[in-house]
């Protein structure tokens, strides 16, 4: 009796080492299953009474003869599952090396995916764009998508490939609007600007328009440092929950050497939306503090991208040094007077700004524009060079005033902005109320963490 009970047990010990060995996705779910019913079936019963010293317990013997263990296997391969990964395109993406990321093994999606042309021309090569895969537990892909943003009027395009119930692949392209989203964001400043971004995950975007919201005030190229911090809450625009790209600033503050600068984003009806201070000072100006715009290159307490000595020169005019091709910018609204060639400063351009204002711009490698062409603030006009006398890649910059020559930070402080409305205030301030709270919910959010 003892050797047939010893035998079946080896055996049963053999089948199951067999099947865990060929199964082992199986056995785990077969686990997993008795692990949930048996808990849930112990929170039933302990929570029958609140009294459990009233309960009446009585014992039960039965014999229970459990199915084979290769007919549980059967009764699990009737169930499927479902796999999701995403990964985000490189440009030296193939259709193979993409599925191999996303865990997917089909020959059959693959040989779809190489013929299909949506999915070669806004997927293939273009690096950033984020797909995610549906799969089977067989690893053959049920569902693809991609989405992305042609154009900046407030919707997305998504792309999907997807298995028919007849078995073959589909493609099509969908369009949805996108949905905003806030986000809070705080950082302080020990190497650079941007590293401090990065070590709080604030995008790129909104460090841009942090520096432009502030510049009329801070000289971001020459006075940050260690210590300095910003608080800031920010739009993201969303495509099914996916961040394609940062909106506006809704409100920031920047801490620099002690003095706090604060700006919140308000629309007051029927005028056009700007940036105002937390007690309703607007922040517009008619010129931007620089014809460059604020880059990790510039982003450090040794940088070499700035005026020269910060000064105005004998030759009356600012020099930022910036590599060959570096965008160039009109720093406010006009009419091109001039694009061409003008002896020692090579190619300019030159912007009237109003009968008085009138900004220079030397040493270009391309000019973007043509006399007569109007230009709007922050429009890329051309691009950094070494064309004329100059003895290295950089752009000559002046700013003239009936003809003399102005400090352009000076110029950037001016404002023609129109004052808040006095039907306009109490919502001002409501937003403002608001806005204070959530910058110091930024706050306290990294102070929390960095204490984690």
């Amino acid at each position: 009796m003892k050797i047939s009970l010893l035998a079946s047990a080896e055996s049963l010990v053999s089948r199951a080492a067999h099947a865990l060995q060929h199964h082992p996705r199986h056995i785990t779910a077969l686990l997993a299953l008795m692990m949930l019913g048996g808990g849930g079936g112990a929170f039933a019963v302990a929570s029958l009474d609140p009294e459990p010293s009233t309960v009446v317990v009585r014992q039960v013997l039965e014999e229970v003869t459990p199915l084979p263990v290769h007919e549980q296997i059967s009764e699990l391969d009737a169930h499927s599952f479902r796999l999701f990964r995403s990964e985000v395109a490189r440009a030296s993406d193939t259709v193979e090396s993409l599925l191999a990321r996303l865990g997917i093994d089909d020959p059959q999606a693959a040989s779809f995916l190489r013929t299909d042309p949506m999915f070669r021309t806004q997927l293939l090569g273009r690096a950033g764009r984020t797909v995610t895969a549906e799969a089977s537990d067989a690893h053959a892909l049920q569902k693809l998508s991609v989405r992305w943003t042609p154009e900046d009027n407030g919707t997305f395009k998504r792309l999907v490939i997807e298995r028919t119930p007849q078995g073959q692949f589909a493609s099509r392209v969908e369009t949805a609007p996108l949905a905003a989203a806030t986000r809070m964001g705080s950082a302080t400043v020990r190497t650079s600007l941007f590293a401090a971004a990065d070590d709080a995950r604030v995008p790129d975007g909104v460090v841009g328009q942090i520096v432009e919201i502030f510049s009329s005030d801070i000289d971001f190229h020459h006075s940050l440092h260690r210590g300095d911090r910003f608080n800031v809450v920010y739009e993201v625009l969303e495509a099914d929950g996916e961040p394609m790209r940062t909106g506006r600033i809704l409100s920031a503050e920047f801490m620099n050497k002690g003095k706090l600068h604060q700006a919140l984003w308000f629309q007051e009806p029927g005028h056009k939306g700007g940036y105002y201070s937390m007690d309703g000072k607007s922040l517009n100006t008619s010129y931007l503090a620089s014809p460059m715009e604020f880059s990790r290159v510039t982003s450090g307490f040794a940088m070499r991208f700035h005026p020269v000595l910060h000064r105005w020169k004998a030759h009356l005019g600012v020099d930022y040094g910036a590599a060959t091709g570096t965008p160039v910018r009109t720093v406010g609204d006009g009419v091109v007077e001039f694009a061409g060639e003008q002896n020692g400063f090579g190619n300019v351009v030159i912007v009237k700004h109003s009968n008085t204002d009138q900004t220079f711009y030397a040493h270009l490698s391309r000019m973007d524009v043509q006399p007569g062409q109007s230009v709007r603030q922050g429009q890329n006009i051309g691009a950094v060079g070494a064309t004329g006398w100059a003895t290295g890649p950089h752009l000559h910059f002046e700013f003239r005033v009936n003809g003399t020559h102005q400090d352009p930070v000076e110029m950037a402080r001016r404002s023609d902005a129109q004052p808040l409305s006095a039907s306009a205030r109490p919502e001002f301030d409501r937003v403002s109320r608001s806005m204070r709270a959530q910058l110091a919910a930024a706050a306290s959010a990294t102070v929390l963490a960095s204490a984690e």
